[in-house]
Order: C-alpha cells, then sequence, then structure tokens
C-alpha cells in the first residue's frame, strides 16, 4: 500500500510525463523533485503567499529544477480528484515558466479561476 507523499509523488510524475509527451524535444531536461513545504523565506522575487511550486532555472551543466510543495497543494483540495487536478496546474505552470510560454498553449485545459492567484 502506498503512502500519501508516495501518491503524491506518483501525480507529479504522471502529470509531468504528460507533460513531456505533448512537449516533445521543447520539454529539455528537467528534474521534478517534491518537498513537503517551502522555505519559510521566500526569493524577492516570488509573492509573499505560501507557495505550491517552485522553478529552479537551470544552470551550467544543471536541469532546471522544479519542486513540487506537497503540504500547501494537499491543503487546498477536499478529495483525490481535486489533488490531481491541482498537482497538474502546478505542473504546468511550472513547465510554462521554464519555457516562457502561456500554460493555456501547454494544456488547453488548463484553468486558473478569478479568484486564484498565481500557483
Amino acid at each position: 500500500m502506498q503512502t500519501r507523499a508516495e501518491r503524491f509523488d506518483d501525480l507529479v510524475l504522471d502529470a509531468a510525463s504528460r507533460l513531456e509527451e505533448r512537449v516533445g524535444e521543447a520539454f529539455g531536461e528537467v528534474e521534478f523533485a517534491v518537498e513537503d513545504v517551502p522555505p519559510s523565506d521566500p526569493a524577492p522575487w516570488e509573492p509573499a503567499d505560501v507557495a505550491l511550486g517552485r522553478l529552479f532555472a537551470a544552470r551550467g551543466r544543471m536541469p532546471a529544477r522544479i519542486v513540487i510543495y506537497r503540504r500547501p497543494v494537499e491543503t487546498r483540495v477536499d478529495d483525490p480528484r481535486e489533488l490531481a487536478a491541482l498537482v497538474n496546474e502546478v505542473v504546468v505552470e511550472q513547465v510554462a515558466a521554464m519555457l516562457g510560454v502561456d500554460p493555456a498553449e501547454l494544456d488547453p485545459g488548463w484553468d486558473v479561476g478569478p479568484d486564484d492567484g498565481p500557483l
């Protein structure tokens, strides 16, 4: 039986795999990671809100890295379907930022409602 953290990891990998298939070679080399919570000191360019994900740009031979923060994501949903949808939205948003495109270009179903801010 999988733990809640392992199921979350699988959701992130599934979302990344779907995007990689859709985007192809433009996806490039990127690592995905899951951490329980974001650091308590956001980067100067990040909003003061609790981050759901974060992109670390590629540097030298180090590939880009996208980190999804499990606990803040989990606290925003009520059921497993909502969790899968929110994980997908966060992954799409971070990959879009990495590629410099609008998230809707990567996933036509991606939608942030009027009350939702950046993920």
